[in-house]
C-alpha cells in the first residue's frame, strides 16, 4: 500500500506524517493523532458525527481521505477550548443540556462553530437549518438549538 507524506496543522499544532492514500481523515485523526473526540458512527456522511474544521469549513471526515488534508488547517472538537476555558458553545451546550448520551456533540459542536462564525446573531429557524447534516437520537434538538443560541449570545457578548 502507498503512503504519502501530509502536513497538516492540527488545533494550531503542525503534524508532519506518512499516511496510506486510502486512509480516512476520521481514521488518521483518532488512530493516529489520538483525538478521539471526533467520532465515527454512519461512515457514509449522513450523521455528521465526523464533522471537522478544514480551513474553517465543516467537513465530514469519514467521506474525506488524510491526503487531501495536506497543507490545511483543521480544528477538532479538542480545538475549541483554550487552555482551561471553555468555548462558548460547549459551555452553552453543558448548561442548556444541549447532550445526552454525547456521541453527536463533537460535530454538532464543529457545525455549529461554522454556523456561528457566518451569522453570528442566528435565528432559531435558521440554527435548525444549519443542523440539517447532523443527526441526534436522544434531544429532539430542543436543547441543542437553545445551546447554540445560548452560545450565539454569549459570544456576541451579551
Amino acid at each position: 500500500m502507498s503512503k504519502h507524506l501530509i502536513e497538516v496543522t492540527v488545533n494550531g499544532e503542525r503534524h508532519s506524517v506518512e499516511v496510506p492514500a486510502r486512509r480516512m481523515l476520521s481514521d488518521f485523526l483518532r488512530d493516529d493523532l489520538c483525538l478521539t473526540g471526533t467520532k465515527r458512527g454512519c461512515e457514509t456522511g449522513i450523521c455528521g458525527a465526523c464533522s471537522v474544521l478544514v480551513d474553517g469549513e465543516v467537513v465530514k471526515s469519514c467521506l474525506s481521505l488524510a491526503v487531501q488534508a495536506h497543507g490545511r488547517s483543521i480544528t477538532t472538537v479538542e480545538g475549541l477550548a483554550t487552555n482551561d476555558e471553555l468555548h462558548p458553545l460547549q459551555q452553552s451546550f453543558m448548561e442548556c443540556g444541549g447532550l445526552q448520551c454525547g456521541y453527536c456533540t463533537p460535530g454538532m459542536l464543529m457545525t455549529a462553530c461554522h454556523m456561528l462564525a457566518r451569522n453570528p446573531n442566528p435565528t432559531e429557524h435558521e440554527v435548525r437549518e444549519g443542523l440539517n447534516g447532523n443527526l441526534c437520537r436522544c434531544t429532539g434538538y430542543t436543547q441543542i438549538v437553545e445551546s447554540i443560541l445560548d452560545a450565539s449570545e454569549k459570544m456576541r457578548g451579551n
